[in-house]
């Protein structure tokens, strides 16, 4: 099944939802950058919340920035959104091992951590990014994520996130969803939704036989629900050799010299998707911007 966002609505719309099935984009991520199974695990479910955090941004322009830094030994871990849901990310450290949990499971936790932060910054395309930040919960990322949502936006929300691994390490399925309460929900719906949701289980258990719709469908079961908005979403990095020569002329007249003389060819390799710019030494010097004559 290809990668599938769907956003829609449960409960007479009461409830909002957006649920995300990103095997694909997961999977692309683990050969890019040669993910053990404990880091396509733990990068693959911060590519999915950040893919259904972005996708809510309604400007074309707009992005979501998604970084965790739990202080484990994965080290910090980046995803970016555009608005279409459509994501890239990396961390520091893709080839972290940690023992199975008790229940066999990998140790994202572990791996990620509880000692530090969750940090997103929602770029609108217009005006200044808003930026909150969250202390972290469990290191697992969906209840870190659901604490971001009640903490720093006020708005009760349930995430899930999932992603398995195969035993050749590649991504066998993976996917997750937000789901939100609208204000005036009453006290019995809340109860309802929470039954519903512990009954529901792991997303993984669901992918693995059936699309994300259907595990929607199963997931709101009698309270009645509708799919608004279906479309695909994938790994996308958004580098270019245009991009870079912008990104080594940030580095100002002195360093990109001493950059242009230190070796024939430089080369700058995208954290994202691991493309390589090489420029030679003219190439570099070509970008020097012209040094500045003061008046005497």
């Amino acid at each position: 099944m290809s990668d599938l966002l769907i956003r829609g609505v449960a409960a007479g719309g009461m409830v909002r939802f957006v649920a995300a099935q990103t095997r694909e984009m997961v999977e692309r991520m683990r050969q890019i950058h040669h993910t053990l199974p404990l880091a396509t695990a733990a990068l693959g479910r911060t590519l999915t919340a950040c893919s259904m955090m972005g996708d809510d941004i309604k400007n074309e322009e707009g992005s979501v920035t998604l970084q965790i830094r739990g202080g484990g030994p994965l080290g910090a871990i980046t995803a970016v959104s555009d608005s279409h849901g459509n994501a890239r990310g990396y961390l520091q450290n893709p080839a972290v091992e940690l023992p199975l949990r008790p229940d066999g499971k990998l140790d994202v936790g572990g791996g990620v951590g509880c000692d530090g932060v969750l940090s997103v910054i929602r770029d609108t395309g217009e005006g200044e990014p808003f930026s909150g930040r969250v202390e972290m919960r469990s290191g697992e990322i969906a209840e870190d994520v659901a604490a971001y949502f009640a903490v720093s936006e006020q708005v009760p929300t349930v995430c899930a996130l999932g992603v398995l691994v195969g035993r050749d390490q590649s991504v066998a399925c993976a996917g997750g969803f937000l789901v939100q309460l609208m204000p005036g929900a009453d006290e019995a719906l809340i109860d309802r939704l929470e039954e519903q949701i512990a009954a529901f289980g792991s997303v993984t258990a669901h992918l693995q036989t059936e699309s994300i719709e259907e595990a929607m469908a199963g997931l709101f079961g009698s309270m009645g629900y509708e799919v608004l908005e279906r479309h695909a979403v994938a790994y996308e990095c958004k580098c270019s050799r245009a991009k870079v020569e912008q990104a080594l002329l940030s580095m100002g007249r002195a360093e990109l010299s001493e950059l242009a003389q230190s070796q024939p060819v430089a080369h700058v390799t995208c954290q994202f998707c691991d493309a390589d710019y090489a420029f030679t030494r003219e190439e570099l010097c070509a970008l020097l911007p012209p040094e500045k004559i003061e008046k005497k």
